[in-house]
């Protein structure tokens, strides 16, 4: 006896809400964008160049008096937040310091950061600096170009696998998912300030993929069901399509979180932003599948059948009679 989190036979209306949906789809990738250039991402020192220190002590973190530790230094802008984390232990206190890149300087000076460390250990003797992380201003300069055309490199790469796979409509559709995946992940990562750096252009490129592969599946689907039912409507097409996979979309997008879910609850800081992006990109990749690939797929419309007229096969003489 097989467990099934779905029946087998489902029949689900999901385009019964298509101008909803994808209206609402609109609307989060406009507030995205709004946010982004409002509000900016929280950059990580990969991108603003610089040296990020991470300190922990058996004390409270006192940013007031880290602050002013620090400031005599003269080191500029100075970015000091308190880290939390259910997996630190009750006398675990955590902080990251950040510091920007010194003007003129191609990277962050060794006696800079020494400084810094024993200004903070007046404060509190008992603090440690387990991480270091420092970048220039023009590596990180280089790491942006590179990150911005590797995921353009990735939408154009899918953009014409999926036209050579199957109609140009249906790469328009996929295409547009994957836009309305990355542009709302870099929405939220805006309106929450969360840390934005190299580990998350690695969450992108992932959400493409995994967004990219259930579409594909579908899609399948898809053309097998408009070769099938050359007089069904292309909606219901569409509706069985999404039905007869649904069990598999569940199946695959569930199993997944359970393993992100254990690791954002419980995996600690450093990778937490990392797993946040790959989760919610999955939550939306899923149901961008749905409400605005295939959306675009039914307003655009799409040839009815695939098959093409086969030729004889066997010898040129095989119609003569003997």
């Amino acid at each position: 006896m097989r467990l099934r989190l779905v029946p087998e036979h489902t029949n689900f209306d999901f385009f019964k809400v298509a101008k909803p949906t994808f209206g609402a789809s609109v609307l989060a990738m406009i507030l995205s964008v709004a946010l982004f250039f409002s509000m900016g991402l929280n950059y990580g020192i990969d991108f603003l160049g610089g040296t990020t220190i991470r300190t922990q002590s058996t004390q409270a973190v006192d940013t007031g008096a880290y602050r002013a530790a620090i400031e005599p230094l003269g080191l500029g802008d100075v970015s000091i937040t308190e880290v939390f984390d259910p997996t630190f232990d009750e006398d675990q206190h955590v902080a990251m310091i950040r510091i920007q890149a010194q003007e003129g300087d191609e990277s962050v000076a060794a006696d800079t950061i020494e400084a810094v460390e024993a200004a903070l250990q007046t404060v509190d003797p008992s603090i440690t600096f387990p991480s270091v992380e420092s970048v220039g201003p023009k590596v990180s300069g280089e790491l942006i170009q590179k990150a911005i055309m590797a995921v353009s490199a990735a939408l154009i790469a899918i953009l014409f696998y999926i036209w050579l796979r199957f109609e140009w409509q249906f790469a328009v559709g996929a295409v547009a998912a994957l836009f309305h995946d990355v542009i709302l992940t870099i929405g939220i990562f805006s309106a929450f300030q969360i840390r934005f750096d190299l580990a998350i252009i690695a969450a992108l490129l992932t959400i493409v993929g995994y967004s990219i592969n259930d579409t594909v599946v579908v899609f399948d689907r898809v053309r097998e069901n408009l070769i099938k039912y050359k007089v069904k409507p292309l909606r219901e097409v569409l509706n069985l399509s999404a039905n007869e996979t649904l069990a598999r979309t569940l199946m695959t997008s569930g199993t997944t979180l359970i393993a992100l879910i254990a690791l954002l609850v419980l995996g600690g800081d450093v990778i937490r932003g990392f797993v946040f992006a790959i989760t919610w990109g999955i939550v939306v990749g899923t149901y961008s599948s749905i409400y605005v690939a295939k959306n675009i797929v039914l307003m655009l419309g799409v040839k009815r059948d695939w098959s093409k007229d086969k030729k004889p096969t066997g010898n040129q003489f095989m119609d003569i009679d003997a």
